[in-house]
């Protein structure tokens, strides 16, 4: 856990000074701060099980195993991305690893994970499927009508809500009339649960109980997650707009990272000194991940009409 949460940091914070030094990466919105909920959630999962992720989806991507270093190269356009350099941070997606993609539509993974979900029910094959949604998500058509149906056909769903109080610039409780969203999932007949998304460990235990609930036929779970992004909507997002600086000092206190080595310095049974060498091996992996990604070339001009229809031989009749 440790390992992958300090991967995530590291690789965002590289990517932030990476996009204020001018590499030519394109849009990317920061999942620093948020680490928890990618890890603890996708821990509980099987390499089997699939993810549907949002915009703000690197952190879910190497969570569920996604080599840095394609994602990198995708990140400059490279061919050597995780699509070839055609996505971007917006359009991750690695089928070889179950993640459906990074969807830049607010609530629209959600419908993909609901797909994977029935896919799974019929084929009886016992995989699971995560969605994870900001907030802001909380009042879009898709979700209500995906847990509706996912309730109704008991499928193993799992709809994890990543609560990091702002809709953009929108505080949550301006736009949300209830004070959690967990809060609506009996009305869809499933459990809600509200979990500390700066606690790792918790986060996990939510999720392990969601996917045993899904995998042995009882229907999906929807999990909230208290917990806070430390830069703005998009890397041009000034968050003294709109956000105290006590609170964003507030919310650093708690930091997920933070709280594991003070957990792991307590009480074990990992030494601080392994939890460095951790974040010294994941330091070289950026290094070498960024340095083939600049390495790496541009997709060819021929490369622009590739991979964008199915091929004719795979068309039905």
């Amino acid at each position: 856990m440790y390992e992958r949460m300090s991967l995530i940091r590291q690789f965002e914070e590289r990517l932030k000074w990476l996009v204020e030094t001018g590499a030519p990466v394109g849009p990317v919105h920061f999942y620093t701060g948020q680490e928890a909920v990618a890890v603890g959630v996708c821990a509980a999962l099987e390499e089997r099980d699939w993810i549907a992720s949002t915009h703000r989806g690197h952190g879910h991507c190497i969570a569920k195993g996604v080599a840095v270093t394609s994602m990198m190269a995708e990140l400059f356009g490279k061919v050597t991305g995780t699509n070839r350099g055609k996505g971007g941070s917006m359009h991750i997606t690695d089928i070889r690893k179950r993640i459906l993609g990074v969807n830049p539509i607010v609530g629209a993974g959600v419908a993909h994970a609901l797909g994977a979900g029935l896919s799974a029910k019929v084929r009886k094959t016992k995989e699971v499927a995560v969605t994870f949604f900001g907030e802001g998500a909380a009042g879009i058509g898709t979700l209500h009508e995906c847990m509706n149906m996912a309730a109704i056909w008991a499928l193993p769903v799992i709809f994890v809500c990543e609560n990091n109080g702002y809709s953009q610039t929108t505080p949550f409780e301006y736009a949300c009339p209830v004070p959690n969203l967990a809060d609506r999932a009996p009305a869809y007949g499933m459990p809600g649960v509200i979990v500390d998304g700066q606690d790792v460990i918790t986060v996990w235990e939510a999720a392990v109980a969601a996917v045993d609930r899904a995998r042995s036929g009882k229907g999906p779970s929807l999990i909230e997650c208290k917990t806070y992004r430390y830069y703005g909507h998009h890397q041009s997002d000034d968050t003294k707009r709109y956000r105290l600086a006590a609170e964003e000092e507030a919310a650093r206190s708690k930091d997920c990272i933070k709280r594991f080595r003070e957990r792991m310095q307590r009480n074990g049974p990992l030494a601080i000194s392994e939890l460095d060498d951790i974040e010294a091996k994941n330091k070289v992996l950026l290094d070498e991940a960024v340095e083939f990604a600049k390495t790496s070339p541009l997709p060819e001009p021929s490369e622009l009409y590739t991979n964008v229809l199915a091929p004719e031989k795979d068309l039905p009749a």
